[in-house]
């Protein structure tokens, strides 16, 4: 429901959200609310009232097209009047129809749509294509968005001069081997993707949410949470104190090892950023569009994966509701929003926003039919692509737009000045239509990246 990378311990008495996920072992809950109460239902229901607000964007060509057909009746009859010459009508009736106005949206849209398929990016509508054009704002979700979401080890750091990196990582994920928690899991994956041997373990013993004692090669371990191994005779000097604070301020978890009163090390494990993250949120920046981070993580987390890519603005420790008041807050300061996320919990945002970006591969369905365009490839580089092609496309609506219009006036001074008969007003009128349609097909070429 928060979207955090690490798990959350959990004890009796305390409070689950409807929705969250049991690492490992069982557990008896408690239902306090009926189920229209739940957070679950308060999600979908947010949902629902964000698809209500969104109203449909009038298209500035259907509104010209509108009134341009009776202005042109007008100019036909008051011409016929003064003129008394009924070709002069006819040939302004010919050039004033809005042809090339009324092709000049839908022409672009259908260009720029083909092209973002073809580099994995699916734009549900050409409204979403309009909308992204004009954000200046783009909010991330962290988890399954700048990162993977999964947990890795990050640090292996060594108290013990006996113990090398090595040692001190086939030690733990020997003694964790036979762990359900995720932490343990992570340790041990990262030994066999290393080519680390792990030796059997016996007197195997699990804490629930503390940690575990295991016996490797005859020595006794204890692998857990700072708490965890001080509560069993095992001391923390300043220098692991200071190594803890470290991580903490990196938003890492750490999982300490522990051997007859003395800590042995500690490995630490964080969610691994994209590579492409760091460059995409510069190249953002370069186009004048600030970016914020929305994240349902601690402070510390979101501060410390906020300056690893460059993101000055951070909201952290928002519920799924808290995320939806964020984006309004920036919509009241003006601000046009796009939400970028993956999770369920990112939902009711992702439909609170101007326009929403979900990570097609990685993302949740909920996520994905909330949002108005996705990301195949879950290939961050793609969003400057995508703003590029949306800032592309406003841009030719407009310039066809001006063009036709344009066409349009000289073809009727022409007309009422009696140059163009017609059959050449018909000419003209399709020039201009061949050049709307013309200018949108090059977008579907045109290099964005």
């Amino acid at each position: 429901m928060t979207g955090e990378s690490l798990p959350i311990d959990k004890g009796p008495g305390e409070e689950v959200f409807c929705g969250t996920i049991n690492c490992f072992g069982s557990i008896d809950i408690t239902a306090t609310k009926v189920g229209e109460n739940s957070s679950l239902q308060k999600l979908i229901r947010m949902i629902q009232d964000a698809e209500n607000k969104q109203a449909p964007m009038q298209r500035i060509a259907d509104r010209a097209a509108s009134w341009l057909v009776p202005v042109a009746l007008l100019i036909a009859v008051g011409s016929y009047v003064f003129t008394e010459n009924i070709i002069t009508a006819v040939t302004v009736l010919v050039v004033f129809c809005p042809c090339a106005l009324v092709l000049a949206t839908p022409t672009a849209i259908m260009a720029a749509i083909g092209q973002a398929t073809k580099h994995g990016v699916i734009i549900k509508s050409g409204e979403a294509l309009e909308k992204m054009g004009k954000v200046d704002t783009i909010a991330f979700d962290k988890t399954g968005t700048l990162t993977y979401g999964r947990l890795d080890v990050s640090d292996i750091i060594s108290f013990d001069e006996t113990l090398s990196e090595t040692d001190m990582l086939s030690l733990t994920a020997s003694a964790e081997a036979k762990s359900e928690h995720p932490l343990g899991k992570a340790i041990v994956a990262c030994a066999k993707s290393r080519g680390i041997p792990l030796t059997e373990s016996n007197s195997f013993k699990m804490t629930a949410g503390k940690g575990i004692f295991a016996t490797v090669n005859e020595r006794r371990l204890l692998c857990g949470s700072e708490k965890f191994i001080t509560e069993n005779g095992v001391l923390t000097d300043t220098n692991v104190q200071d190594t803890l604070e470290q991580l903490r301020a990196q938003g890492k978890a750490s999982v300490l090892v522990g051997e007859g009163g003395k800590c042995l090390g500690v490995i630490a494990l964080s969610d691994v950023l994209r590579p492409e993250a760091k460059d995409m949120v510069a190249r953002l920046l370069d186009m004048h569009t600030q970016t914020v981070l929305l994240t349902g993580d601690h402070q510390k987390t979101a501060d410390y994966f906020a300056r690893q890519v460059g993101i000055s603005r951070v909201c952290a420790e928002l519920l799924p509701e808290e995320k939806v008041r964020s984006i309004e807050n920036f919509q009241a300061e003006n601000h046009r929003v796009c939400m970028i996320g993956d999770g369920v919990n990112d939902a009711p945002a992702l439909k609170t926003a101007d326009v929403s970006v979900a990570m097609g591969t990685m993302g949740s369905d909920i996520a994905i039919n909330a949002a108005e365009i996705a990301l195949m490839s879950d290939d961050l580089s793609k969003i400057p692509y995508l703003k590029r092609l949306s800032n592309g496309t406003v841009a030719t609506i407009k310039a066809s737009i001006t063009l036709s219009m344009c066409i349009n006036f000289a073809a009727i001074v022409l007309s009422l000045m009696e140059v163009l008969t017609p059959t050449t007003g018909a000419l003209v009128h399709n020039a201009g239509s061949c050049f709307v349609v013309l200018i949108a097909a090059l977008l579907y070429d045109r290099k964005f990246e």
